[in-house]
């Protein structure tokens, strides 16, 4: 399981939209969007790098972990450490914060039905 933190995250979701990306333009992209220094974008980048979530070759960075797997890992860590793993829990605590759509609650029930078990 990839472990991401909140600034790395958000360094990633910028990633994702402007990748691949030239490391000094990604530099400026971290100063205008994160309020980064050159050397906390440098930073960030190694520490990555490092562990196999980003690369960084000729200067030309970009993410090796699909933003949808980080997506997945990350639900997963929130249900188990605030709802103990509970997803019906989870749903409960989503839906009731507000009305949804005919068509959210549509899409809601299909997806619930693609994975249910079939006796």
């Amino acid at each position: 399981m990839v472990k991401i933190n909140d600034s790395e995250l958000r360094f990633l979701n910028l990633l994702w939209e402007y990748e691949p990306v030239n490391s000094t333009e990604l530099v400026r992209l971290c100063e205008k969007h994160l309020g980064w220094k050159k050397s906390t974008t440098y930073t960030v980048i190694r520490r990555l790098a490092a562990r196999g979530i980003v690369k960084n070759e000729n200067a030309l960075v970009s993410v090796l972990v699909a933003r949808e797997q980080v997506q997945k890992n990350e639900t997963e860590e929130l249900i188990d450490r605030v709802y103990g793993g509970s997803l019906q829990m989870f749903l409960a605590s989503f839906i009731g914060r507000g009305k949804l759509s005919p068509g959210e609650a549509a899409e809601l029930k299909r997806l619930i039905d693609s994975c249910t078990e079939e006796d």
